[in-house]
């Protein structure tokens, strides 16, 4: 993966693809590539360090066996399943998470739905029935606090326990930190440092630069009346601090822009449902109906409400300044370039 000033370098140019996944659903036959496969266990929210280290755990296991490499994952969140009243601010929903194991290398995913079968489903039975018996695994990776089966009576010792009762292999990965003396990595605290606007500790957690993707919808225009016209998306349950942010932009073609978004209300003008603006810098072009992904290199501001639009804009061109600054400097791996 290409640092930012590699990315830059490469001005416009599209990234190359990250190679071809195998995605394996409820219903579907397992397919030839992905028999025997050994399978990093999890929910995976935001692919974080941690995360990367049981994808990395998983590809050297299933190199030593001449099996698949592959990640079993559960959608939709089985938070969201236990409480679905209660919005859960996901890092990564189903399509980035895809996007980022690509880039990661595995072969396969298999994708389980969480839902009142599969939380009724105890230890034993998740191994035998789906683990050894629906996907036909040869063995499992986890991390060091996986918990599963009916009431979460499933933790570690107890899948070791099961897998080498069925003839399944077995590892457990220990915790990883970001640098020493901190707590391990999480998925809880990378939304923390989002919520809270810290998007350096948040990447740096990551290991990459978090992005989201979405179609970008029809606004007001109010952006192409300051100078400053904006690509919107709307991203349902997205708990980052409201502010504006040096963002870099990967477009349906591939290429990368540079740019500055606000996400938040618009408090000068409209104070409406939260919504994603992103300026694009050096573009012009129709990108309505069509899904970007923006990924955000640096927080520059919290939203204000600014006394008139001619101090906003005064505002905005500082804001861009900033923006072209920080993304100048920043060397955070990308998973979008």
């Amino acid at each position: 993966m290409p640092s930012s000033d590699e990315t830059a370098a490469k001005g416009s140019a599209a990234p190359s693809a990250p190679p071809r996944l195998i995605v394996n659903r409820d219903g579907a036959p397992i397919p030839p590539g992905l028999r025997g496969a050994v399978a990093a266990l999890g929910n995976f929210d935001g692919l974080h360090q941690g995360h990367r280290a049981l994808i990395a755990a998983v590809r050297r296991e299933a190199a030593a066996v001449g099996a698949p490499s592959t990640v079993l994952t559960f959608e939709p969140h089985p938070r969201s399943f236990f409480s679905p009243a209660t919005p859960m601010f996901r890092l990564t929903d189903e399509a980035v998470k895809l996007a980022v194991l690509a880039r990661l290398g595995v072969d396969g995913v298999f994708v389980r739905r969480f839902d009142a079968a599969l939380a009724g489903t105890g230890a034993a039975a998740f191994v035998t029935g789906l683990l050894k018996g629906e996907l036909g695994l040869s063995g499992v990776v986890i991390g060091h606090d996986f918990h599963f089966g009916r009431g979460r009576e499933g933790t570690p010792a107890v899948l070791a326990a099961l897998c080498a009762e069925n003839g399944l292999a077995c590892r457990v990965v220990e915790a990883v930190t970001a640098e020493t003396g901190e707590s391990p990595v999480s998925s809880s605290a990378i939304r923390a440092s989002l919520e809270a606007g810290d998007v350096a500790r948040a990447n740096r957690l990551l290991g990459f630069r978090w992005f989201v993707q979405g179609e970008v919808r029809h606004g007001d225009k109010r952006g192409r009346t300051l100078g400053f016209p904006t690509a919107n998306v709307a991203l349902p349950g997205c708990g980052l601090a409201h502010g504006i942010y040096a963002v870099r932009v990967r477009l349906p073609d591939g290429s990368l822009r540079d740019g500055v978004a606000s996400y938040g209300r618009r408090p000068t003008f409209d104070n409406g449902a939260p919504l994603l603006e992103t300026t694009l810098f050096d573009f012009s072009g129709d990108l309505y109906g069509r899904t970007i992904a923006v990924e955000f290199v640096g927080y520059i501001r919290g939203e204000a409400r600014f006394a008139s639009a001619e101090a906003l804009t005064a505002r905005m061109h500082e804001d861009a300044a900033e923006a072209r600054r920080i993304l100048a400097a920043d060397a955070v791996p990308s998973m979008i370039a």
